[in-house]
């Protein structure tokens, strides 16, 4: 089943309650309009909700009529999911194989009215999506190279790896709208997520490193017990300390080297945005050295802009091959302090290039020292699909390959500078 409506047998008790329709369908809370005289579980009420999930045509079965508020709603969803086969790609439960035509065609006036209306009808998060259907399920992506239409959108990742898509594509006239949508979202983001991961991060970094004269507050007391048991003094029941082991303050010292490396082919597009993000904050925590790094079949640094993620972001290139060695031999030229230094490799690992030299080359980088981390996604979309002969062989050297979502990245890059385990999710549970 596709689009937001979907069908299910209805009960022969009871029929489904309003929040159940709300999951079914993705829709907004919102109760729609009904017959004022009938009670909220009579027979016209149950053929009103399933009316609504159903999408109407002679196909629904429900014979109900919807008025006002409700009538509009339907019709917004009609336009994007009520095509038939031929008009559109995929179909889902509204198309039942009527000769009911729907849709938004390629007029730009007419869209815009339509973005208009869901914005009326639904929360942003139903917004969102159906915006993204709208581009996939119809190959409405070259409308938003006009200014009119991205004025009329609501911004989240997914548009914005729409438009880096589009890049070289968009005009003049459209670029800096561009610019300020994809800003908008970059500074959502960074609101979000910034302040926390600079918090943990500066957080490892004291944690790495370790002073034999600590100040009080950041004595590290279950290392400096163990490094003393020997002087437990059993008629007291207590262990004298002869050294004390703890972490040393922040200072203007850059202790530690990330090297971002983000593959970006089309699908890692909410990855690429997400990285740019992340890569910017990294930038700013001063004890860090920042190289990011992004690829298809070729390398392109973009490290001196990581100032402006958005610069970052109109910096690459989405679509082509992937070349995951090239982009690895690339950053092993560029370590100078292996030890001390994380490589995050962001990529699907479907890869284009030599498969045994990667290999060869992530097994020398962890050999010299280097921590090197693996993610499938770096993004709130789920499991991926990624290459999982390339994933095991990773595993197998010691680098497991995991989804990683924003909110679990600071923890990821602070286990790894650390040099501690990483926290990797379960695969299944982000089914």
């Amino acid at each position: 089943m596709t689009g937001l409506r979907a069908m299910e047998e209805p009960s022969a008790q009871e029929g489904p309650s309003v929040n159940e329709v709300n999951e079914r369908t993705g829709r907004t809370r919102h109760q729609p309009e009904s017959d004022p005289e009938s009670e909220p579980e009579s027979g016209a009420e149950r053929l009103r909700r399933w009316r609504l999930v159903l999408g109407g045509s002679g196909a629904d079965g429900t014979g109900h009529e919807l008025r006002g508020r409700d009538a509009a709603m339907d019709g917004a969803l009609e336009a994007l999911y009520g095509r038939r086969p031929q008009q559109g790609p995929g179909r889902g439960a509204r198309d039942g194989g009527g000769s009911r035509a729907a849709g938004l065609g390629a007029s730009a006036p007419q869209v815009a009215r339509w973005l208009g209306d869901i914005r009326t009808y639904f929360p942003s998060t139903v917004v969102q999506m159906m915006q993204r259907d709208a581009i996939d399920r119809l190959g409405l992506a070259t409308l938003l190279l006009e200014p009119e239409m991205l004025a009329a959108v609501e911004p989240d990742v997914h548009l914005v790896g729409t438009l880096i898509s589009l890049n070289k594509m968009l005009p003049d006239t459209t670029r800096e709208t561009a610019r300020a949508v994809v800003r908008k979202v970059v500074t959502d983001l960074e609101q979000r997520l910034a302040a926390r991961t600079r918090a943990t991060l500066t957080g490892a970094l004291d944690r790495a490193a370790r002073t034999p004269r600590p100040r009080h507050h950041a004595i590290d007391w279950n290392r400096t017990l163990r490094a003393n048991l020997r002087h437990y003094l059993p008629d007291h029941g207590t262990v004298v300390p002869e050294r004390l082991i703890g972490y040393a303050r922040a200072d203007r010292t850059v202790r530690k080297e990330v090297v971002l490396c983000i593959d970006q082919s089309g699908s890692m597009a909410a990855s690429v945005v997400y990285a740019s993000v992340f890569g910017a904050v990294l930038a700013s925590v001063r004890a860090l050295k920042t190289r990011l790094v992004v690829f298809d079949t070729a390398v392109t640094d973009l490290t001196d802009q990581l100032a402006d993620p958005v610069d970052v972001l109109f910096g690459t290139q989405l679509g082509g091959g992937t070349d995951i060695n090239r982009a690895l031999a690339y950053c092993q030229q560029r370590i100078d302090r292996p030890t001390e230094t994380v490589v995050v490799l962001i990529s699907d690992l479907y890869e284009g290039g030599i498969r045994d030299e990667m290999l060869k080359r992530v097994a020398a980088m962890q050999a010299s020292g280097v921590r090197f981390v693996s993610l499938l996604a770096l993004s709130d979309d789920g499991a991926p699909a990624y290459d999982r002969e390339h994933a095991a062989a990773l595993a197998a050297l010691g680098a497991p390959a995991f989804a990683c979502t924003p909110d679990l990245f600071p923890e990821v890059m602070a286990a790894a500078l650390e040099k501690r385990p990483l926290p990797i999710p379960d695969m299944a549970e982000q089914r």
